[in-house]
């Protein structure tokens, strides 16, 4: 499966803002953001200040929410495509498959400090679904899903580090976690207000409907 393997930090510097990518990192000086300031993005002289164009600031937007959820472009794209399928807003819908997704979950409930972390959990078969071993990250969750973390695989320091910052932090509504058990479930639909991405996801429709 294909997936960005280069310097996650360059990412967010590239978009001008934290996404987060690096887990409990971002939270501390050692953050690119915080060490480098923004210049506009990554280089010693970073981006050139001109202003944007629409196309330009509708493509950052699209390049922000792959970046955030870990997506390739042709994976978000699917996403985009079947996010037009439903009623309702097209922007809300697309940010809901991309909540569903099965690292996206891990990482919700507190089992992970990063998507990637969760990816890498699920990739080496640490987390149970329904009952069952999973190692799909992309998979999409339904309502009602049972999610829990391997017993063999709960002594994984990074896993109880993960589930201590998120009991400090706050998680969803749309989840129910039971810490002690190591579990949790799905319990509804992630609503717009329920999500946490600092991304406008219309400005994704637009950019599609070019």
């Amino acid at each position: 499966m294909a997936r960005y393997t280069g310097p996650v930090c360059r990412l967010c510097r590239r978009e001008g803002e934290k996404l987060f990518l690096k887990g409990d990192r971002c939270h501390t000086p050692k953050c690119a953001i915080e060490r480098r300031g923004d210049r506009g993005g990554p280089g010693a002289r970073g981006l050139s200040r001109r202003r944007a164009t629409e196309f330009a600031v509708q493509l950052r937007e699209k390049q922000k929410a792959r970046r955030l959820y870990g997506v390739l472009e042709r994976q978000f794209r699917r996403y985009f495509k079947r996010a037009g399928r439903g009623a309702g807003s097209r922007g809300e819908r697309l940010l809901q498959e991309l909540e569903l997704r099965a690292d996206n979950v891990v990482y919700r409930m507190g089992f992970a400090l990063s998507r990637a972390q969760a990816r890498q959990l699920i990739n080496h078969g640490h987390i149970v679904l329904n009952g069952r071993k999973h190692t799909i990250p992309s998979a999409t969750l339904k309502v009602g899903d049972n999610v829990q973390v391997r017993e063999k695989s709960r002594r994984i320091e990074a896993i109880a580090g993960a589930l201590t910052r998120a009991d400090a932090m706050g998680r969803p509504e749309w989840v129910h976690v039971t810490p002690d058990e190591f579990s949790g479930v799905v319990t509804a639909l992630p609503e717009r207000d329920h999500i946490d991405a600092t991304v406008n996801e219309q400005l994704i429709v637009e950019f599609y409907s070019r």
